[in-house]
């Protein structure tokens, strides 16, 4: 492979990464809750369309960006609502979730006069630095040639590294998740707590599938997530619930999924369903390398309360 194939398939994996990466992220503050989300592909449809939409009528990525968020945000609200108040089973309420956001995604891609299908973005994201910057040996078009949007999600890793691990709201998220019982004895509000965090999920998925269908494939298609929404949700298991793996898991996933590009200039070919399997299969091996080792089991494993219902009633 020749160096500039490779840069070009490293810089391509961050682009694809990048929407893993904030929906993935989403997800990460939802289960350091202790709600599991498995909704996250149905919730970067749901929002991805409506961003998309609203990227056909006006040229502001920022709020196609934001209202994608906030379409993902509602969808989570209603997991928030089966899952704490109502206390149903949160898996069957996450796959419920991935069905409604893919039947909404289907109804508002096809219902309009002007099919979305057929619909164009109205504008386009160009690279935060000039090509000055851009031309650097090697670092170049891996740090300097992306967008806005690229840049945010490395924000948002900071941000949530800092807060979960540095802050008294960081704390209090991670006892909610940890012990709720325990969290709710010291006055923290674990329904209150829960709602926010799977919110905020929310809309980290609808940021995701609004970047995926607005700057990567600047149109829409039904089905268009095509696994990445699981890819989010796997990727959260293979970081170890930290917000700096996950930045490189997210990466490395979009790399396996930018494999069978690089391998089509290449010259090679590899089936398409081994290649969307990989990000599934590498993550199984992360958890069998850790579990082989306790301390690393011990730091890196899942909240003690996540997926587990809490009634201030029974505990």
């Amino acid at each position: 492979m020749n160096d500039s194939v490779l840069l070009l398939s490293l810089a391509s994996a961050i682009v694809i990464g990048t929407p893993i990466l904030l929906a993935g992220l989403g997800e990460m503050m939802t289960e350091h809750s202790g709600v599991m989300n498995l909704g996250v592909e149905g919730m970067m449809l749901g929002g991805g369309v409506v961003g998309f939409w609203m990227s056909t009528q006006y040229p502001s990525m920022p709020l196609a960006m934001a209202v994608g968020a906030g379409v993902g945000a509602l969808f989570a609200g209603i997991h928030a609502y089966l899952a704490v108040t109502l206390r149903v089973n949160q898996i069957v309420s996450g796959l419920a979730l991935v069905i409604t956001g893919t039947g909404f995604a289907g109804f508002v891609g096809s219902s309009n006069d002007s099919a979305l299908i057929y619909a164009r973005p109205k504008s386009s994201l160009e690279p935060v630095f000039g090509e000055g910057m851009q031309e650097l040996p090697l670092v170049g078009p891996l740090v300097f040639g992306h967008d806005w949007v690229v840049y945010m999600s490395w924000l948002l890793v900071a941000v949530a590294a800092f807060w979960l691990f540095r802050t008294r709201a960081g704390l209090a998220l991670r006892a909610v998740g940890e012990d709720p019982a325990t969290a709710d004895t010291v006055g923290i509000s674990v329904g209150v707590t829960r709602y926010v965090y799977t919110m905020i999920g929310g809309a980290g998925a609808g940021m995701g599938g609004t970047y995926l269908m607005v700057e990567i494939f600047a149109t829409y298609q039904h089905g268009i997530t095509a696994g990445l929404g699981w890819i989010a949700f796997a990727l959260v298991t293979f970081a170890g619930w930290r917000p700096w793996r996950a930045l490189v898991a997210a990466y490395v996933f979009g790399a396996l999924r930018n494999l069978g590009f690089t391998l089509q200039i290449l010259g090679a070919s590899v089936p398409s369903d081994v290649l969307n399997a990989l990000p599934f299969v590498l993550t199984i091996v992360a958890l069998i390398i850790i579990s082989a080792r306790p301390a690393a089991a011990r730091k890196y494993s899942a909240p003690s309360a996540l997926s587990i219902p809490y009634s201030r009633e029974i505990r």
